[in-house]
């Protein structure tokens, strides 16, 4: 079953490297790891033609392959760097799909183990977002807290004295006056071809937003493993 007669390639990025948890890809959250939980969620999508991991490390490839993902290839060592970009280590999993699979792929989606509260419904509104706005772009993105937006941020000069990052703008401390403002939660990216192949860009250009009101966890720090673990065992997962 496709989704609206379109092929689309999920691609999960896991490279062995990473600083502030290490082996981070690997971790267990809810009795599964983080790669896990991604394969999960895809395994759930009937419309998704097929499902591959990207990473340069044989240990999350095998984990990988046992949580049901493809391993075709091992992601050259100069796209698993601590600069590597995204759209590089993107564009290099496509064209090593096509070539593995031996076919073309209109549409991918980059599923990052980071996010582990994603549900497959989230992947579907991406997609059809992506195809309803014949968009270039569809990204999924959480409100920001009004606490952490710029008319709450402050800074601290050399004298150890705070500053409105806001230059020019009145101090704001009603919750309710400050504009909405969203950041990217990791929960998924989907892109056209040309979109990547063509012109290397991911969500600069025409990308449409996708908005997930609930709870999630982009884990960065150990913490927010726990904090992963308690929401997914509060939604009974």
């Amino acid at each position: 079953m496709s989704m609206r007669g379109v092929s689309v390639l999920a691609v999960v990025p896991a490279r062995g490297g990473s600083k502030s948890i290490p082996r981070k890809n690997l971790q267990p959250v809810a009795g599964l790891s983080l790669i896990g939980h991604a394969a999960r969620t895809i395994g759930a999508l009937d419309w998704v033609d097929a499902m591959i991991l990207s990473t340069d490390d044989e240990e999350i490839a095998a984990e990988g392959r046992l949580q049901g993902l493809d391993v075709p290839f091992l992601r050259p060592a100069e796209l698993a760097s601590d600069t590597a970009k995204s759209v590089d280590m993107w564009r290099h999993a496509w064209l090593a799909a096509e070539e593995h699979y031996g076919r073309r792929f209109d549409v991918s989606i980059l599923i990052e183990p980071t996010s582990p509260l994603r549900r497959p419904e989230d992947l579907e509104r991406t997609v059809a977002a992506l195809l309803d706005a014949d968009s270039a772009a569809a990204a999924t993105f959480s409100r920001t807290p009004a606490h952490y937006t710029p008319h709450k941020t402050l800074t601290v000069d050399r004298e150890g004295r705070i500053g409105f990052y806001l230059k020019g703008a009145p101090p704001v401390t009603i919750r309710q006056e400050i504009p909405a403002y969203y950041h990217r939660n990791g929960v998924c990216y989907a892109l056209r071809r040309a979109t990547l192949i063509d012109a290397g860009t991911i969500i600069e250009n025409d990308c449409v937003a996708v908005v997930i009101d609930r709870p999630l966890v982009n884990i960065d720090e150990p913490i927010e493993l726990e904090w992963a673990e308690f929401l997914l065992r509060r939604e009974g997962r």
